[in-house]
């Protein structure tokens, strides 16, 4: 599947932004006819409505929205929810039919189907049209994506809005619903408005406005380099012979003897030290696992799943080559055991899940559609939205349960915020509830969860599951944390993250993206690799010299390529300047650090060629402690 061109981006922009504006219309429609923000129900309501009533104001509580003394209520993140959910449901309907995996659910198993199929069924699934009838297939297929019997899925649209919704999914051409980078521009579009909006404000950073400024896709050639030079080098370390690397000719006929089918690791860089063998660049990786079942890669900041699907497209056939296995076995097992994703905003987490979905289904002689392992992705932006006693109280007369549920609420407190720095083995005592152990955690939310009747105390389990996912992910070590920090100056934070910036990441306090690169190191195993996209100014300000000097004197710096201004393709100018960097847990004596700078490239079309093309300068990691500036 290629990328977008330009031009079919900008198709898929106007789409985006026009299908947001017209969802939370529809939205807020929908919450005044039913009197949501009021203190009671409208009269004309009959039974039904006024339970959905309740059940959105409970479900809107959940996400933030704020009851005031008189009882009224605001929406707007239950709108903006409510929006976000359907357009996308059709968005998946949509993507699913393009590809010839959207299924009816017969009694003799799934059956393809496409929305002409759609329209004719439509009637007897009790559905307004052929969209609805998709989408209500798409949720069926995707459990794990759209939560049964959440309200928002019970809201219907007027007409108008729906039509409007559909009209425009509709109208955009099939190539851009197959192309490889969709998911990840429509959210990057959808936050666009939002983005400008906030940065205008000149407002302190807080939950409201985190996921709409630090949203930054990144481009398929950053993604690549950062993997072949990490899982790619570890690979061809594993795969080349010494014979291989004293004779080859040079870099490409390495890359062609490493490379595997969907694999061509175009980026991959090995070096020479003086009349010596070729080595990867980056290094052996000689701390990670010998064999495939044993590494774990987590992105702690995964968007939309491009650093996720790209290391899934990899990993399935070294494990295909590695373990004897077939497609379908071999995309199980890397998803049962490799690939792990957490995401602030919950709707990059369906994303994530979703572009995952559809990279196992549609993978080369997988089996298409079926029903895959749960995915290991989570949300670790959870609000609380509740009190205390509210989450002791699932856990019933069990201590364990109850001491675990204590310790998730203190840690996600103000998890909206935080997202995955939060570090909660940081929070927890010796016992190890945060540890694996939390694996025995979930059944007993399960539990709970099955057994609460009332919707109000059902929100509540919902969300101490979830957050009780993301604080098992966040407690694990990974052999690799890759991703694209989020960027935020310091003096951009809200108070809340000011203060746990200073006091959990002293020296990398400066800017968001220096404290996640703190918590991505903290994330990996011993000998474990960060590899990251970054800015710049850190590599150099006066304010970032006692963070330099940590990482270079505790950690194995590895790689730095420094691209400069223009990196990404959609923002102009000087604005963002970013480096790409990998750097593994542990010192090591006579560690090279391999540098490639490509910033006097304009385009970034060209700074991707220069990449696996430029000279790759090396230097001793000992020397730069003398010179840390």
């Amino acid at each position: 599947m290629p990328p977008l061109k330009k031009t079919q981006r900008n198709m898929l922009e106007t789409a985006v932004r026009e299908a947001r504006d017209l969802a939370e219309a529809g939205a807020r429609a929908v919450l005044e006819y039913l009197g949501v923000a009021q203190a009671s129900p409208p009269e004309y309501l009959d039974g039904a409505q006024e339970a959905l009533r309740e059940r959105l104001r409970l479900h809107g509580r959940q996400l933030g929205d704020c009851l005031d003394g008189d009882a009224a209520q605001t929406t707007d993140r239950l709108a903006e929810e409510i929006a976000y959910e359907h357009w996308h449901r059709m968005l998946f309907a949509r993507i699913l039919a393009e590809n010839g995996m959207l299924m009816y659910p017969s009694a003799s198993g799934p059956v393809p189907v496409t929305l002409e199929d759609c329209a004719d069924l439509a009637a007897e699934e009790g559905a307004a049209d052929a969209w609805e009838c998709a989408a209500r297939y798409a949720a069926m297929m995707l459990p794990q994506i759209f939560r049964v019997g959440s309200p928002d899925f019970d809201v219907v649209f007027p007409p108008e809005h729906r039509q409007g919704l559909e009209k425009g999914i509709a109208s955009l051409p099939p190539e851009i619903y197959a192309a490889q980078d969709t998911l990840g521009w429509v959210y990057q579009y959808w936050q666009s408005k939002r983005k400008d909006e906030v940065n205008a404000s000149e407002v302190k950073i807080g939950a409201r406005e985190l996921p709409a400024v630090t949203q930054l896709f990144s481009p398929s050639y950053m993604v690549s380099f950062l993997l072949d030079n990490s899982l790619g080098a570890w690979w061809a370390a594993r795969t080349l012979c010494e014979s291989d690397l004293a004779t080859a000719g040079s870099e490409t006929e390495l890359r062609g003897m490493a490379s595997l089918p969907g694999v061509p690791l175009e980026y991959l860089r090995f070096v020479k030290y003086g009349d010596g063998p070729w080595t990867p660049a980056t290094g052996t990786f000689d701390g990670w696992p010998d064999g495939l079942a044993e590494f774990r890669m987590l992105d702690p900041c995964c968007g939309s799943g491009h650093f996720l699907t790209a290391a899934f497209r990899m990993l399935v056939p070294m494990r295909m080559v590695a373990e004897g296995l077939s497609a379908n076995a071999a995309v199980d097992a890397v998803l049962r055991d490799n690939i792990h994703g957490l995401e602030l905003d919950r709707r990059c987490v369906e994303l994530a899940a979703f572009a995952l979905a559809m990279a196992a289904w549609t993978y080369p002689d997988a089996g298409g559609y079926r029903e895959l392992p749960t995915l290991d992705l989570a949300c670790s932006g959870t609000a609380v939205g509740a009190d205390k006693d509210a989450w002791t109280e699932l856990a019933g007369r069990d201590a364990r349960l109850q001491t675990a549920l204590a310790l998730l609420y203190d840690a996600f407190r103000d998890a909206p915020v935080l997202g995955s720095l939060i570090d909660p083995r940081a929070s927890a005592d010796d016992d190890g509830l945060f540890g694996a152990d939390w694996a025995d955690v979930r059944p007993l939310l399960d539990k709970a969860l099955a057994a609460e009747a009332a919707y109000e105390r059902t929100e509540v389990a919902v969300a101490a599951r979830g957050i009780a996912e993301a604080a098992s992910l966040l407690g694990r070590p990974y052999t690799l944390v890759v991703t694209n920090v989020p960027y935020l100056s310091g003096g951009k934070h809200c108070l809340a993250l000011k203060e746990f910036c200073q006091l959990y990441h002293t020296e990398a306090k400066g800017d968001l993206a220096t404290a996640f690169i703190d918590r991505c190191l903290r994330l990996c195993s011993e000998g474990g690799a960060v590899a990251a996209v970054t800015p710049q100014n850190w590599l150099s300000l006066s304010s970032y010299t006692k963070f330099r000097v940590k990482l270079l004197k505790n950690d194995a710096w590895q790689m730095l390529a420094r691209l400069g201004p223009g990196a990404f393709e959609t923002i102009s100018g000087e604005v963002v300047k970013v480096v790409l960097i990998a750097i593994s847990r542990g010192f090591n004596d006579g560690q090279m650090l391999s540098c490639i700078d490509v910033s006097g490239h304009r385009l970034a079309t060209d700074k991707s060629k220069a990449l696996a093309a430029s000279e790759v300068a090396s230097v001793a990691q000992a020397r730069q402690l003398d010179n840390p500036d």
